[in-house]
């Protein structure tokens, strides 16, 4: 099947949504359609989803360079077209995309434990770097 990759646009905002819940990605404590919010105001062009031939958005991602890292967040392929390849075509666009602009290296995260997803990314070559990820929240979503 052939899809199409393109930026995000305000009217994906409840299908990006339902397909981050279909995923498992919304966590109570962030509220997914204010991290869109945000996102749509910071390099909104690293905002992509992919659509099937009947415009149904079927992927998505976020991602973002600092000058120094790009991250990719909130990676998701509904779940019965995980394995197709569409989760490594889009994280091909964001390594391109990234790379474009300067990026020497691109970092993510991904829960403890999600030995699955954690094996997808050590296919495309991703390796754990032996770091502890700390958080902070700043701006409350609940």
């Amino acid at each position: 099947m052939e899809y199409r990759i393109r930026a995000f646009v305000p009217s994906d905002t409840e299908s990006v949504v339902a397909l981050w819940e279909a995923c498992g990605l919304v966590r109570p404590w962030n509220d997914p359609r204010r991290d869109i919010e945000r996102k749509a105001t910071v390099q909104s062009e690293l905002f992509l989803v992919a659509e099937d031939a009947d415009r149904r958005v079927v992927a998505a991602g976020m991602a973002g360079f600092d000058g120094h890292r790009g991250w990719v967040n909130y990676l998701a392929v509904l779940p019965e077209l995980q394995g197709s390849g569409l989760g490594r075509t889009l994280m091909a666009e964001f390594e391109q995309r990234l790379a474009a602009m300067g990026c020497p290296k691109v970092n993510l995260q991904v829960r403890a434990g999600n030995e699955r997803v954690i094996g997808f990314y050590e296919s495309l070559g991703y390796s754990p770097d032996q770091t502890v990820s700390l958080g902070k929240r700043l701006i409350p979503d609940a």
